[in-house]
This record gives C-alpha cells, sequence and structure tokens, in this order.
C-alpha cells in the first residue's frame, strides 16, 4: 500500500503539485513517488516504494525527450540524436533538476538513508525526478506528463537549439576524452558488493585500455561507476 498521508503531509505535497505546475487528480500518486525504498523497507513491506514508478517515470522521460528531438530536428542523423539525449538526461542534470524543484525535502527515508545525507544524494535526486514523470504519466496520461518533461527540460532543449552543449555526466565526458584516440577502451568492474538491501553499498573501478584510473563507491552501481569515471577523468587532465 502506498504510505499514509495526515493532514499535514497531504497539505505539503499539494504545495509540491503547485510548485510543480500539476493539479494532481490522485495526490496518492505524488505521495509514492517520494518514498525511497529505505523507507519503506522500515515498513517491512507493508508500504510500496517508488521504484516501480521511477521504472515507468524513465521509460516516459526517454520517449518525450526523443520525440521532441526527433521532431525539432529533422535532419539530424540518429547517431547524433542518440548523443544530445543521453547528454540531456544525464544523471547530473537530473539530479539539478530535482534540487531545483526542491524534491528532496519531500522524501521519505528510512533513519539510515536520512542520516547518510540521502536527500541531497545524487542518484536520489535523479529517481525522484523520474518518479515524478511516472506520477504525472499515471494520473493525467501522455500528453501531460509530456508537457511536463518539455516545461521541466526546457533549458537544456534552449541550450541544444542554441549550439551549446549540454551538462555531460562523467562517465559521458570520460568516453569522450578516451575515445579522441583510436583503439582505446573504457570499462567498469564491479569490486564489491555490500549492506542489507536497503544500504547497499557497490565499489566500481574503471579501467581505460587496461590500466585502472580509479575506483568509487556508490549506493548504486551507476553512482559508483560516476564516481570512478570523475576520478578518471582528474588524472586524464592532470597528466
Amino acid at each position: 500500500m502506498i504510505a499514509k498521508m495526515d493532514a499535514a503531509r497531504t497539505e505539503a505535497l499539494q504545495k509540491l503539485a503547485a510548485q510543480l505546475g500539476v493539479a494532481f487528480r490522485d495526490l496518492a500518486l505524488l505521495q509514492l513517488a517520494m518514498t525511497h525504498t529505505s523507507f519503506a523497507n522500515e515498513a517491512h513491506g507493508h508500504v510500496e516504494s517508488s521504484e516501480r514508478l521511477e521504472f515507468l517515470g524513465d521509460a516516459v522521460l526517454e520517449l518525450a525527450v526523443s520525440t521532441y528531438l526527433y521532431q525539432r530536428y529533422p535532419e539530424m542523423p540518429e547517431g547524433q540524436l542518440t548523443k544530445v539525449r543521453a547528454s540531456i538526461v544525464c544523471s547530473a542534470t537530473l539530479a539539478e533538476l530535482a534540487t531545483q524543484l526542491h524534491l528532496g525535502d519531500y522524501l521519505l527515508l528510512g533513519h539510515g538513508e536520512e542520516m547518510g545525507g540521502g536527500r541531497t544524494r545524487q542518484t536520489n535526486l535523479e529517481d525522484v525526478f523520474e518518479c515524478v514523470i511516472g506520477a504525472v504519466y499515471l494520473d493525467q496520461g501522455w500528453p501531460a506528463a509530456n508537457a511536463y518533461v518539455r516545461r521541466q527540460l526546457a533549458p537544456q532543449f534552449a541550450q541544444v537549439s542554441e549550439g551549446n552543449s549540454v551538462q555531460k555526466d562523467y562517465k559521458t565526458q570520460l568516453q569522450e576524452v578516451v575515445f579522441r584516440q583510436p583503439h582505446q577502451s573504457v570499462e567498469y568492474v564491479e569490486l564489491a558488493e555490500s549492506g542489507p538491501d536497503h544500504d547497499k553499498r557497490f565499489r566500481f573501478q574503471v579501467v581505460v585500455t587496461g590500466q585502472v584510473l580509479g575506483e568509487g563507491l556508490g549506493h548504486s552501481k551507476k553512482e559508483a561507476q560516476q564516481h570512478a569515471a570523475r576520478l578518471a577523468l582528474q588524472k586524464l587532465q592532470k597528466a
């Protein structure tokens, strides 16, 4: 079931919905979007987490961005469309947008995640941004969800229109730097996984053409890989 909402929580979510510019028919969907796995786990299975909603929101986000780019740039080849889309929906961009919308303030977190700075963790912010998209889609359908995505990503779309580069995540940046030279490769190797299901820790190393250039830790594989890529970029920049 979805986490219960008292009067104060309902009022807070109504305020958030107004900030998002979405008149939710079912406010419980927004509550679900804010329910982190750690909170659901501490409820011992009695509360549904936002994981499935994130899965849906990610798909809607990709379709909305793909549709916009396809229609806006009819002459752009498929390979370039793919690169531009990846730069727009990268982790850093989505987390930044979530921060601007203050989504972290409304997250329902377990005690450990709260104490560990979960409200500002990049992966949590990226995920909740996608969860909100999923909630809008379920509540109001594709037209509203598509319009919401276009509204929130308007600054990123404008950068593309002006020929400026959109913010890229560390993995994308590293790949572009490495592949400037022929016969180069980038590989992410998982070294360890630890912790309970609600508080996993992952360790990854990034191997560039056979050489280990960085190791990263994170609460998800994606976060650990991003941290490893950031360290590898720093080493390459100093070389």
